[in-house]
C-alpha cells in the first residue's frame, strides 16, 4: 500500500477521533506533507521509537503508542506468568502528550494481563531505571524524547535490569509490532477498569526516597560540601523538565544551602518557552542562568534536559567569562575527580573500569590509565554501557566506576542502567565544592588536567537531513564513503579505516583485519597519519542527522583545536556537507 492509500485509510478509519481526522483533512492536497507522514512506519529500534508529534504512520501519536505497547505486552507475556505479574513500570517526562501516551501504554498492557506501575507525576529517566530494579519489574517504559526539540516525543523500553532492551528482546517486540494492524489488532481497557481489577498500581514517594538514598551513596567528599556550604553558590536549571524535584532534593540533602534555581525554566512545559531547544549542549539555553550568575557572583551553572538523563555545565574562567564545557570535558573532570577521590581514601579497586563510547574523548583513557584503571570502549548509546554493568554484576570481573558519553550523559553507581542527570549533578556540584576548598574553580581544575595529561580537543558536528529526502541523502553518503573511502584529509593520509558495519579494519598497505568485541553498527572511523587525529562518521539513532566526531591532542589547546578545524573543513568539502 502506497503512502496515499495509507493516508486515505487513516483518514477514513473509525478508530481515529474527530480531532485527529480534522488534522489529516487539513493536509489534503499537500503531497509533500502526506508523504512525510505516511511513507514509512515510525521505526522501533533497540531503544524504542522517537518521532515528530502528529497523526500518521511516521509520527508519534496514541495509535503508534498503543501498537508499540501491544508489542511490549507480548514480550512480557512471552517470559511467563511471573513476568506479567512482576509488571511494567511506566514513567513520563514533561513533553506534550507524555502523560497521555503513558496512560495509553498502561491501558494496553493491563488489558493484556500485564501488571502496571504508573507514576502519578513526571519522573526522570534514572528514576525509572532505578524503579524497575527496585520493584523487580519485568520491563519498563519511559515516555520521552530526551533533549529533542518540542515537536518530538518518544517511547523507550527497558528490560528487567533497568537497561534499554538488548537486541534479542527488542527483536521480539519489533516482530510483534510488525504483526499487528494499528487499528484492528490493538486492545485496551480504561484506567478505571485497570484500577478496579488491581492491574494498576501507583508507586508511592517511598520509591523516590530510595532513589535519592542510592544517589547520595555515591558522594565522594561530603566533607567538602560542609566546608563551603555557607558561602558556596551554584545555579541550577531543569529546562522545563523532570529534574527539578529530584535534583533540588539531592542538593539539599547533601548540604548545599545556596542553590539558585532559574525560575523561568522551573516549569513543566512541553513547549520549552525559554529555549530554542531544551538541550544542555547549547549555550543559548543558559542565557538567563548566565545573567543570574553575573548578578550573584556564581562560578558554576548546571542544567539538565527534560528527562534529566543529560547534564550540561557552564563555568567561569579566570577572566570572568562564562564558558560551556563539552560533554567530553565534563566527563574528564568527573573521571579525574572520582579516581582521585577514591585513591586519596584508599578505596580505588584493583579491577576498576571506566567505560566510554567509541566517539568519546581519549582523555578519559589517559586519566584512567594513570590511576591503573582499565578503560572499555563500547558503541554509541548508553545501553551498551548498561550491558557491561550487568555483565560485571553477573561475573564479578570488574568494578564499575563511571560510564559516560560525549553527548552529556554520565552514570556513577550501579543503581541505574541509563544516564543519570541527578547523580551527575550532585557530583558536579560536590566536585566544584571540593576544588573550592583547594582554592580552585572547575575551569582551573580542567586546565590542570590538560597540563597533566595533554591537550585533547574534540568536536561533534551534526548535519540535519530531515524527511524522506534526508534519509536517502544520508544513506547515499554512507554508501559512497564505503565504496569510495577518502585517502587524505587536511594534508594527512588516512592510515586506518574502520567499518563497524563490515567489522573490518583496513590499513594503508591493503591489509584487512577483523574488528573484534563490538556488534555491528553503521559507523565509519578514520585514523590519520599524525597518529593523534581521527574522525568518525555516524548517522544519529534518534534524529535525522549525520554526525561527524573529530578528535586529536597536541602541545597546546590552540594547536589541537586548529587541527580539528582543518580536518572539519576538509571533511565538509569532500563529503558535500
Amino acid at each position: 500500500m502506497g503512502y496515499k492509500e495509507t493516508y486515505e485509510r487513516w483518514l477514513n478509519s473509525d478508530v481515529l477521533s474527530a480531532e485527529d481526522k480534522a488534522e489529516l483533512a487539513s493536509i489534503a492536497g499537500n503531497e509533500k506533507e502526506i508523504e512525510e507522514r505516511f511513507y514509512r512506519e515510525l521505526e522501533f529500534g533497540t531503544a524504542g521509537m522517537r518521532g515528530i508529534l502528529g497523526i500518521g504512520t511516521n509520527r508519534m501519536n496514541i495509535y503508534n503508542v498503543r501498537r508499540a505497547s501491544q508489542g511490549v505486552a507480548k514480550y512480557v507475556n512471552s517470559r511467563g506468568a511471573d513476568a506479567a505479574k512482576a509488571g511494567v513500570l511506566i514513567g513520563y517526562d514533561t513533553r506534550n502528550f507524555s502523560r497521555t501516551f503513558a496512560e495509553e501504554t498502561a491501558k494496553v498492557l493491563t488489558c493484556a494481563g500485564v501488571h502496571v506501575y504508573l507514576f502519578p507525576i513526571v519522573h526522570s529517566v534514572p528514576e525509572v531505571s532505578f524503579g524497575i530494579r527496585e520493584l523487580g519489574c519485568a520491563a519498563g517504559v519511559m515516555i520521552t524524547a530526551s533533549h529533542n526539540p518540542k515537536e518530538y516525543n518518544g517511547y523507550k523500553v527497558y528490560g528487567p535490569d533497568g537497561g534499554q532492551l538488548p537486541p534479542d528482546a527488542a527483536d521480539v517486540v519489533v516482530e510483534a509490532i510488525n504483526s499487528y494492524d494499528v487499528f484492528n489488532d490493538i486492545k485496551y481497557i480504561s484506567l478505571e477498569e485497570a484500577v478496579e481489577t488491581d492491574m494498576l498500581t501507583v508507586p508511592g514517594t517511598d520509591l523516590d526516597e530510595k532513589f535519592l538514598d542510592a544517589v547520595q551513596s555515591q558522594q565522594q567528599n561530603p566533607e567538602a560540601v560542609k566546608a563551603v556550604a555557607d558561602t558556596f553558590k551554584l545555579i541550577y536549571t531543569p529546562f522545563h523538565g523532570t529534574g527539578s524535584r529530584p535534583v533540588q532534593a539531592i542538593l539539599k540533602r547533601i548540604g548545599f544551602k545556596n542553590v539558585l534555581v532559574v525560575k523561568e525554566q522551573d516549569t513543566e512545559d512541553g513547549n520549552f518557552p525559554t529555549v530554542k531547544s531544551p538541550n544542555p549542549e547549547n549555550k543559548e539555553g543558559f542565557t538567563i542562568a548566565i545573567e543570574m550568575a553575573k548578578e550573584n557572583d556564581v562560578d558554576v551553572i548546571i542544567g539538565t534536559d527534560p528527562d534529566c538523563d543529560r547534564v550540561g555545565i557552564v563555568v567561569r574562567d579566570a577572566d570572568g567569562i562564562y564558558r560551556t564545557l563539552t560533554g567530553n570535558q565534563t566527563g574528564a573532570l568527573l573521571v579525574e575527580y572520582i579516581l582521585r577521590s577514591k585513591k586519596e581514601k584508599g578505596t580505588l579497586p584493583a579491577n576498576g573500569v571506566v567505560i566510554k563510547t567509541i566517539v568519546t574523548t581519549e582523555l578519559a583513557a589517559a586519566i584512567a590509565h594513570s590511576y591503573g584503571m582499565e578503560v572499555m570502549n563500547v558503541l554509541t548509546g548508553f545501553k551498551y554501557i548498561g550491558e557491561k554493568m550487568t555483565e560485571f554484576a553477573e561475573t564479578g570481573s570488574h568494578t564499575y566506576l563511571i560510564g559516560f558519553e560525549e553527548s552529556y550523559g554520565y552514570l556513577v553507581g550501579t543503581h541505574a542502567r541509563d544516564k543519570d542527570g541527578v547523580v551527575a549533578t550532585m557530583l558536579i556540584a560536590e566536585m566544584a565544592a571540593y576544588y573550592k576548598t583547594k582554592g580552585m574553580s572547575l575551569y582551573e581544575a580542567l586546565q590542570d588536567i590538560y597540563k597533566k595529561y595533554g591537550y585533547y580537543a574534540e568536536k561533534t558536528v551534526s548535519f540535519t537531513m530531515p524527511g524522506k529526502d534526508g534519509m536517502e541523502k544520508m544513506a547515499a553518503l554512507l554508501k559512497d564513503l564505503r565504496e569510495n573511502p577518502p585517502t587524505k584529509v587536511a594534508g594527512m593520509n588516512i592510515v586506518l579505516y574502520t567499518d563497524y558495519m563490515a567489522q573490518t579494519i583496513k590499513d594503508t598497505k591493503g591489509g584487512i583485519s577483523p574488528l573484534k568485541g563490538l556488534p555491528k553498527a553503521d559507523v565509519l572511523k578514520y585514523n590519520l597519519s599524525d597518529d593523534k587525529t581521527y574522525f568518525i562518521v555516524r548517522p544519529s539513532g534518534t534524529e535525522p542527522k549525520i554526525k561527524l566526531y573529530l578528535g586529536t591532542f597536541a602541545d597546546s589547546l590552540e594547536a589541537a583545536e586548529a587541527t580539528i578545524e582543518k580536518v572539519l573543513a576538509d571533511c565538509k568539502e569532500q563529503f558535500g556537507l
